[in-house]
């Protein structure tokens, strides 16, 4: 999540997140990734707060913690890794029913079957609204890494980007969406991922909008890029997406396709990395 601010007399914008994680990762050889890989264990966390990330009538409470898990799950998904565990910390409003704490329990037990994962434990506290963190322990064989870009690699994503933003305008005009919109109903690509990973330079999930993370690859990667087909700003500046960036080597793209089809996997080959600067310009969609 980001949100920009002006300096006069610089004319620059600066990226409070990354100001922020810069603080640690200067410190840290872990921080880079969608989790960070210690040992023989992935992890990774993300935070899922009532009034910044949803409305309470917009989700109900089933979904809520449905989607909360599902967001986390996306970075193991996104470092080809194999969700284990599952620490919860949850801050419950006081106000809430039996009922209610049954249907939110019952979000994130679905959740976790859905990949294998074992709830193991966290916290809970009494709060005026519902605010989620989400902690995902994996292990991977082979991680996909957001460093491995080279110049003239072919970038894709999977899926279909813009849907997400578009509900969400719904949503702040009063507007109710379907319960498959991805806003709601995430798609992972695990499988894909799986199979695709020995072809991929870098990869990661598309959860700040695909212009956004085009950054941080390839500001990681110390290169830019050149598009090859036209990429609407509603599609660019579209977040919480969750579909996956990739890069891979030319020479692969027959098999990055074919992968692409075996796991029924749409795929958009849209740009070349190249000796360049590229800088995003979407507008913060988190603040």
């Amino acid at each position: 999540m980001s949100i920009f601010i002006f300096l006069i007399g610089y004319n620059l914008f600066m990226n409070k997140e990354n100001l922020f994680i810069s603080n640690f990762s200067s410190v840290s050889k872990y921080i880079g990734d969608d989790a960070a890989v210690v040992g023989e264990y992935i992890y990774s966390k993300d935070a899922f707060f009532e009034n910044v990330h949803f409305k309470k009538k917009w989700l109900s409470l089933y979904q809520v913690a449905y989607k909360s898990m599902m967001v986390n799950i996306s970075d193991a998904v996104a470092m080809n890794a194999q969700p284990l565990y599952a620490l919860l910390a949850v801050a419950i409003p006081s106000c809430y029913s039996k009922n209610d704490l049954s249907e939110l329990s019952s979000g994130f037990i679905d959740a976790a079957k859905q990949f294998n994962i074992e709830i193991i434990g966290g916290d809970t506290i009494s709060n005026t609204k519902l605010d989620i963190t989400v902690t995902i322990i994996s292990k991977s064989s082979r991680v996909l890494r957001r460093k491995g870009l080279r110049q003239n690699h072919l970038f894709a994503y999977t899926g279909t980007l813009g849907r997400s933003k578009k509900a969400l305008k719904a949503l702040f005009r009063g507007a109710t969406v379907h319960n498959k919109s991805k806003f709601i109903n995430i798609e992972l690509r695990n499988q894909f991922i799986s199979l695709v990973t020995p072809y991929l330079s870098s990869g990661m999930d598309i959860s700040d909008g695909l212009y956004s993370d085009i950054e941080k690859l390839t500001s990681l990667n110390k290169l830019g890029i050149t598009f090859e087909s036209n990429i609407s700003k509603e599609v660019g500046c579209s977040g919480e997406e969750y579909e996956m960036l990739i890069t891979f080597d030319k020479r692969n793209r027959k098999k990055v396709i074919r992968r692409a089809e075996q796991a029924r996997t749409p795929l958009t080959i849209f740009a070349t990395s190249s000796r360049n600067t590229y800088k995003n310009r979407c507008k913060s969609h988190h603040f």
